[in-house]
């Protein structure tokens, strides 16, 4: 890309020195794939988050606005499988709710592709649309809301490694009730976690071999209990704080009456293409946002 730019920076100052139509229509044309490509790169740099690369497990909940909402969830999840072929992503619908006339009350997608979720997590939030309501038979105009959550696709799967050096093991005499061989020789355990600081103990059974045993088996069920709060409270974090799908609450709005144009309320980023965002066409509103999280840095290098 650096080549190409220099390249182009180099003919336009020939052309300005000696101008020539037809080298003009050639830097002209070669100019939209390179800006195509810097963008892509730029897009590559921003999604350098924890999940960015991994599937995404996108949700829509209608919100408020009765009917009128779940049709607007319906057209949400029509304009995300579209954007989803646009990347030649595959989808997969796991739950599907209907509404009560029209549309959806839930639904959750797999969205499967490299950077899934980097790009999908920007839409997470309230989306409103404003439109003259196709179920109302006074034909007003009406505001719906859907809430979209998006989460990556995270192997669920928790294998506890207990490594040697990571534990303290000490034995001692049992001072519990469990007749004479219990209490005369050195068989209970007790095992330290060194890296967590969890301790276990046992010493009901017979032999101190047995009884290391049953305290592994605690120290793991413990290590798994804590890795599981681990993930429960990092899903509750990629999830964000809990938002009713209301009035005063989106992040996104399409208004297509009594004008058109859809809106980011974050990055203040629009357009008035509203069938092209509705069809798709989802990739500038993201761009904007991922632009907008990093500062803008990435953009102006």
């Amino acid at each position: 890309i650096a080549t190409q730019l220099n390249d182009l920076h180099g003919l336009a100052e020939l052309l300005e020195e000696e101008p020539d139509e037809e080298m003009q229509d050639e830097v002209a044309q070669s100019l939209p794939p390179l800006e195509e490509q810097i963008e892509k790169l730029q897009f590559a740099l921003m999604l350098n988050g924890e999940h960015d690369e991994k599937n995404a497990l996108l949700s829509i909940h209608a919100g408020s606005g009765g009917v009128d909402a779940q049709d607007w969830a319906e057209m949400l999840l029509r304009m995300y499988l579209r954007w989803a072929e646009r990347h030649h992503f595959r989808t997969e619908v796991y739950d599907y709710s209907e509404g009560d006339e029209a549309g959806l009350k839930s639904t959750t997608v797999e969205i499967t592709g490299r950077y899934a979720y980097g790009y999908l997590r920007s839409e997470i939030g309230t989306h409103r649309l404003i439109r003259l309501s196709p179920f109302d038979a006074a034909h007003r105009r009406h505001t719906s809301f859907a809430k979209v959550e998006v989460l990556p696709d995270i192997d669920d799967t928790i294998e506890i490694s207990i490594r040697p050096e990571d534990i303290d093991v000490d034995t001692y005499r049992s001072t519990g009730a469990g007749g004479q061989h219990v209490n005369k020789t050195d068989s209970a355990v007790r095992i330290r976690h060194l890296p967590t600081g969890i301790v276990v103990t046992c010493q009901n059974e017979r032999s101190q071999i047995q009884n290391r045993e049953v305290a592994m088996k605690l120290l793991r069920a413990r290590l798994y209990e804590l890795e599981q709060k681990k993930r429960e409270e990092e899903t509750a974090r990629l999830k964000g704080e809990h938002i009713q799908a209301d009035f005063g609450t989106q992040i996104r709005s399409v208004t297509i009456h009594p004008y058109t144009i859809v809106k980011d309320h974050r990055t203040n980023y629009e357009t008035g293409d509203t069938e092209g965002y509705l069809a798709g066409n989802v990739d500038p509103f993201i761009f904007a946002y991922l632009q907008d999280k990093a500062g803008g840095v990435v953009a102006a290098e």
